[in-house]
């Protein structure tokens, strides 16, 4: 079947993408595109050509399925397609409506006149794969609509409706309807008429300040993008329209995307771009699964999490019914909804009326009997399994059939709890990582009873509320927290063997952590995890395990909440200051344990903590709570902070090897007293005596 549709209306011959579902500049659609087009320039009753694609989409630019394959290599290339338009001897008008980014951008660029509709999407993203726009981009955008205007969108990778460029040589005419019509009376136009063949690349970029303006930006983008190179090529290449005739212009961009194909931080976010997709797929549940409708949601608690889980609802327009056990602490988490809302409409992000009309989708109440009608509910209350039990067992008698009922639970069995109903098969978790209104990350927790369709629907909730899900299987702390106590684990033996919560903290956050383990302790609160290490002693009937953490949550030292932790905060601040209680608790806590302190050198704090995060990551892999190395990926990326030039702990073991990573874990399980742990995962042995990779 054809990538491409032609037709001819009168003398203009139609040709339209037809590469669902965003018309992915595929090879097939390149080489159909191009023997059409060649069909139409033989046809001497062809005068015109117009190249359009769907109301959905223009393009979306590369097809994603063939990333790295051979076949995005085939000719012909997008290139030598874009300069076939450019050449043709008759009139080639492109006609955008929807979604036109990346090369279906450039390929529209490459038209002798665009009718733009006016909400169409356009935007040149390839920065965010670490890439610059490889097919001319950089060169004919700034001669379309300006020097400024046009780094700045090819730099940030934004995207922006078609109306705003209504003046420039971007749009000769910008529609609210469907463009085609109209590009099919321009095109007769311009051949009855005779109007030049327009060619965005004789056109000369005009900006009589244009180095001064490309300094400032290369200082500003060199401040801003540390671990990243693509956001400078960006301004090289796009400062290469001003000075370099197009043809070199052309030539000099073509390399500079080429050596950004081959570094590793745009390997690492095309890993990234790819995985967040691939962790929306279901292996064993087909994608026309029927899904539940979810009109009405109920959320209990109105603390930190149940507000900000409430909000991500309100903010698509789902009403919630927000119950609480206590009409004080209802008003008050109603209360920081709205601070939260009022603060955003004073930074101009919500109109007054949008912060109105989303407080009236709350329905307050202290009574269960309110969630009688509700579609899905998701508790939010204390992380105590009989608290749970208690909270399900009263859902199961109050809700409707075919409810949905989620926990939030961070760490607890699922099964369990589901177990305390006699709907276990609609029993999900639903695991928000805090601020929920903020953070990207869900972990969607699959029970051994969750039905398929239950878990389908929840997928598809999580994107309406723009979330990047995961799933997850059961298992203490499921693929994030199960992974985070190991890193932790590691962290806190280079504590024991001589290091200092800030060298910890140092190195990993040189290494691209958003924030070090300890900083990030003392932010979530010392005692959640104190809670958590006795509630898991008790579980095993063992005592608990002697630790410095132990030690700080005894003295009242829970974090920035009690102003001490691992570090100590001023009134008012959040800067973590190195406490010297905290020093002298640490010795005190060697010497009770006969510990000689040693030197711990930076490269052996990251190859620790993230060895361990990779270890885990394999154990979890192999045990099926992870359906894919990129899964583990995207958890850590969007909900724990790792940098995403590395790509996530699974393809950063990929990158230094993994018989490296073997290596080194079997350093540390050599050490005398070395935990359990330390043993390589037999999956991650595995690997490393075949030669293959997680990814």
């Amino acid at each position: 079947m054809s990538s491409t549709r032609y037709e001819r209306q009168g003398r203009v011959a139609v040709i339209t993408l037809a590469h669902p579902p965003i018309n992915g500049i595929s090879a097939a659609l390149r080489s159909s595109l191009l023997d059409h087009l060649d069909l139409a320039l033989a046809d001497p009753e062809v005068q015109a050509v117009v190249l359009a694609g769907n109301e959905r989409a223009f393009s979306g630019g590369a097809d994603v399925k063939e990333f790295g394959s051979p076949l995005a290599l085939r000719e012909p290339r997008l290139p030598a397609v874009i300069a076939a338009l450019e050449s043709s001897p008759k009139p080639v008008v492109a006609a955008v409506a929807g979604v036109c980014m990346g090369g279906g951008l450039e390929l529209a660029l490459g038209a002798h006149y665009r009718v733009l509709k006016a909400d169409a999407q356009l935007a040149l993203p390839e920065v965010k794969l670490g890439l610059l726009p490889g097919a001319g981009g950089t060169q004919r955008l700034p001669r379309a609509i300006g020097l400024e205007a046009a780094l700045n969108m090819i730099v940030s990778g934004a995207v922006l409706p078609g109306a705003r460029f209504k003046g420039t040589a971007l749009a000769d005419e910008v529609v609210d309807g469907d463009p085609l019509p109209a590009a099919i009376a321009l095109a007769g136009r311009v051949v009855d008429e005779g109007l030049p063949l327009k060619r965005l690349r004789d056109l000369k970029v005009a900006e009589p300040q244009a180095e001064a303006f490309l300094q400032f930006a290369r200082n500003s983008v060199a401040a801003t993008s540390k671990h990243f190179p693509a956001p400078l090529k960006c301004v090289d290449a796009v400062s290469l329209s001003v000075g370099k005739r197009f043809d070199e212009g052309l030539r000099l961009e073509r390399e500079m995307f080429l050596s950004l194909m081959n570094t590793p931080e745009s390997r690492a976010l095309r890993h990234v771009f790819a995985a967040e997709r691939a962790a929306a797929k279901l292996p064993d549940v087909p994608d026309d699964t029927p899904l539940r409708t979810i009109a009405r949601v109920g959320v209990i608690g109105a603390g930190t999490m149940g507000g900000g889980i409430t909000m991500n609802f309100l903010n698509v327009g789902i009403p919630v019914v927000l119950l609480e056990m206590k009409q004080e602490a209802l008003d008050k988490g109603l209360a920081t909804i709205r601070r939260n809302y009022d603060n955003s409409a004073k930074k101009g992000k919500l109109k007054a009326e949008q912060v109105e009309q989303r407080m009236a989708l709350v329905t307050p109440t202290l009574s269960y009997d309110a969630f009688k009608d509700v579609d899905l509910v998701i508790e939010a209350v204390f992380e105590n399994m009989d608290v749970k039990r208690q909270v399900f067992e009263t859902l199961d008698a109050v809700c409707k059939p075919g409810a949905i009922l989620a926990s939030n639970t961070s760490y607890l069995n699922l099964d369990a709890i589901a177990a305390t109903t006699r709907r276990p098969q609609d029993v999900i978790g639903l695991h928000f990582f805090s601020p929920a209104n903020v953070m990207k990350l869900l972990e969607v927790v699959r029970g051994a009873k969750t039905a398929p369709d239950v878990l389908a629907t929840c997928m598809a909730l999580a994107r309406r509320i723009k979330k990047v899900a995961v799933v997850s299987g059961v298992c203490d702390g499921f693929i994030g927290n199960r992974m985070l106590a190991r890193y932790g684990a590691a962290a806190a033996g280079l504590i024991d063997a001589g290091a200092l919560p800030q060298q910890v903290d140092g190195a990993l956050q040189a290494f691209g952590m958003a924030m070090g383990p300890f900083r990030m302790g003392d932010l979530a609160g010392l005692d959640i995890g104190w809670a958590t290490r006795k509630r898991r002693a008790a579980e095993a009937g063992v005592a608990m395990t002697p630790s410095v953490a132990d030690r700080l949550c005894e003295a009242g030292r829970f974090g920035q909440k009690t102003g001490a932790g691992w570090y100590r905060y001023e009134a008012g601040r959040r800067d973590p200051l190195p406490d010297p209680l905290t020093v002298g608790l640490i010795e005190q806590f060697r010497h009770d344990r006969g510990i000689t302190p040693r030197r711990v050198d930076d490269g052996e704090v990251v190859e620790r903590c993230i060895y361990a995060l990779v270890n885990e990551g394999a154990r979890i892999l192999a045990e099926g709570i992870a359906a894919r190395a990129s899964d583990i990926d995207v958890v850590y990326l969007n909900g724990y902070g790792f940098p995403a030039h590395r790509g996530g702990p699974m393809l950063y073991a990929d990158t230094v090897g993994l018989p490296t990573v073997v290596r080194a874990l079997r350093r540390f399980a050599a050490e005398p007293g070395a935990d359990a742990s330390w043993q390589p995962a037999t999956l991650l042995l595995q690997l490393a005596a075949e030669g293959k990779t997680f990814n």
